[in-house]
């Protein structure tokens, strides 16, 4: 029996699991509960799993949930980053931001890695700083919503995870199938149950994997990490621009709309005398003309830290705003995205492989 993980695999999975192990089949909707569910965290909270079972399965190192090996609290708002540290020794950051008041409707989003490190090399991201080592398993993923559901709960039982922004760490297409099975346990009414509607997957524009997944007809929400309207200049700020121009981008998105009848958000983040001019707000007009789109303009986020920055500046507040105006004239829908966490650098692209030597969080 290889290498498996209770935390990513549904019940058709952990059925054949207890088949070979000589359980009842019905013990799988029971172990999928207290996993997906209740997020629980040993085998000792399971309650209702007799301690033969248990036994087995802990035998089998089946179920190792990630530990927490630092938590901060961000003093702006109420964002929490997570540091995870993985079987394996890798570690992983993890961002819980809760979106509350009378004037908006309660929401609990979690912002997950889909790798360990990230081999795309956007110039503005800290998370390829410290490169790429490999892809998450479904399970891992899994356990970041997990975890942060517990932490959650802690403070109010009553409360839970409703969205997942596959924002974190890492290319989220380029660990397709992993993503795709933890959209669907996410999903599964007998675990979290969070809706598809609110599941994001970002990403900085896989051509192929964008067609793959408009088959997949998935009432998710699709960002597209755009943040220049011209190549020569997205070529510098993308890399993988190089390899999927933004005419082959741009073909793909409208096959993943016309596919799927979803709209795609675009992300855009505004950098200093680099992508935001009035006659880049102009192109980024002209390109995104006529699509179902809406246009989501991050301010850049710092990235210095203990390493070498970017160099790279956001823009000013006024610059911003003509840039958004610009946008909304020629018809264009596009809002800024509300900042969360920046003091505690858990804000887009701010994401970093550590490790759990540093005292990064101190």
């Amino acid at each position: 029996m290889g290498k498996i993980d209770l935390q990513g695999m549904d019940i058709e999975e952990i059925t054949n699991l207890l088949k070979q192990l000589q359980e009842p089949e019905y013990r799988a909707r029971q172990l999928f509960q207290w996993i997906h569910q209740k997020a629980a965290i040993s085998f000792a909270e399971m309650t209702n799993i007799p301690k033969s079972l248990q036994a087995k399965l802990a035998s089998l190192r089946v179920f190792e949930p990630p530990k927490i090996a630092k938590i901060r609290q961000s003093q702006l708002d109420d964002t929490v980053k997570y540091l995870l540290t993985l079987s394996d020794g890798n570690t992983v950051e993890t961002v819980r931001m809760s979106y509350l008041g009378k004037d908006i409707k309660d929401r609990h989003t979690v912002c997950v890695s889909s790798q360990v490190g990230c081999a795309m090399g956007c110039v503005f991201c800290a998370t390829g700083l410290s490169g790429w080592r490999r892809n998450l398993t479904t399970g891992e993923i899994l356990a970041q919503v997990l975890m942060a559901q517990r932490e959650l709960q802690k403070a109010s039982s009553e409360e839970k995870i409703t969205n997942v922004v596959f924002m974190g760490m890492g290319e989220p297409l380029l660990n397709y199938e992993n993503v795709l099975k933890a959209i669907h346990l996410l999903n599964n009414p007998l675990g979290l149950n969070i809706g598809m509607r609110k599941i994001t997957v970002s990403t900085c524009g896989l051509v192929p994997q964008i067609y793959k997944l408009a088959e997949e007809k998935l009432p998710i929400v699709l960002a597209i990490s755009l943040h220049a309207p011209i190549d020569m200049l997205r070529n510098k700020l993308l890399p993988i621009n190089k390899k999927y121009p933004i005419k082959m981008l741009m073909e793909a998105c409208r096959h993943y709309i016309q596919s799927t009848g979803r709209r795609i958000t675009f992300e855009y983040a505004l950098i200093a005398d680099v992508n935001d001019s009035i006659h880049h707000a102009e192109k980024l007009a002209n390109i995104l003309s006529g699509l179902n789109a809406n246009v989501n303009l991050i301010p850049l986020n710092n990235v210095e830290d203990n390493v070498e920055g970017t160099g790279l500046r956001r823009s000013s507040k006024s610059k911003a705003q003509a840039f958004l105006n610009n946008l909304k004239r020629a018809g264009i829908e596009a809002t800024f995205r509300e900042e969360k966490g920046s003091d505690i650098e858990a804000a887009c692209g701010q994401l970093r492989r550590r490790g759990v030597e540093e005292d990064v969080f101190s």
